[in-house]
């Protein structure tokens, strides 16, 4: 019977060695878990790396302002989008189509509701002006370009009339619309 004790001593240890083994692995995964974790936290967190030292807290908080009150000066741009515009050309070669989708980038957005008050005529002028030109003028940049700048002129001549000065010329005021912008552009 001594023989049998032996092995069943045996079996009993056999079985914490392997669980020790296994709680050792488990703990050190933990430990480099939380640690990288805590690592990960401090390289990702906005804000000053360097807390004792106020010097640098005092450099790094003062350009930020600074770059603050630049912002708002300059406001971020306001767009209004358009309905699309839905045109025949001048025929040149048979019949031509043009569809074109605008946004309207303006001052500030007090502008919007002027604008949306004068959509109509807005409308009724941009589709006049549009379906006066010819495709081989609009195919290249520069006559998109030319066109954005003849439809900025036109919105702000709605918006605010052009008014004549002492020579009796009329002169169109800066309006409140800065660009045109195409968002879609087909010919066909």
């Amino acid at each position: 019977m001594a023989k049998d004790a032996k092995p069943a001593e045996e079996g009993a240890e056999a079985p914490p060695k392997k669980s020790k083994k296994l709680l050792i692995i488990i703990l050190a995964v933990v430990l480099l878990v939380v640690l990288g974790g805590g690592a990960a936290f401090m390289l990702l967190k906005p804000g000053d790396h360097a807390e004792d030292d106020e010097e640098n807290a005092e450099e790094t908080a003062k350009p930020a302002k600074k770059k603050d009150k630049k912002k708002d000066k300059e406001a971020h741009p306001v767009f209004i989008n358009l309905d699309a515009f839905t045109v025949n050309l001048v025929p040149e070669t048979g019949d031509q189509y043009l569809q074109v989708a605008l946004s309207l980038e303006v001052e500030d957005a007090t502008a919007e509701p002027d604008i949306k008050t004068k959509m109509p005529k807005i409308r009724n002028n941009l589709t006049l002006l549009l379906s006066s030109k010819k495709a081989s003028e609009l195919l290249p940049k520069a006559g998109k370009e030319q066109l954005a700048e003849a439809l900025k002129d036109e919105i702000n001549s709605v918006i605010e009339p052009p008014v004549k000065n002492k020579k009796g010329v009329a002169e169109a005021p800066d309006g409140p619309v800065k660009a045109v912008l195409f968002t879609s552009f087909i010919i066909q």
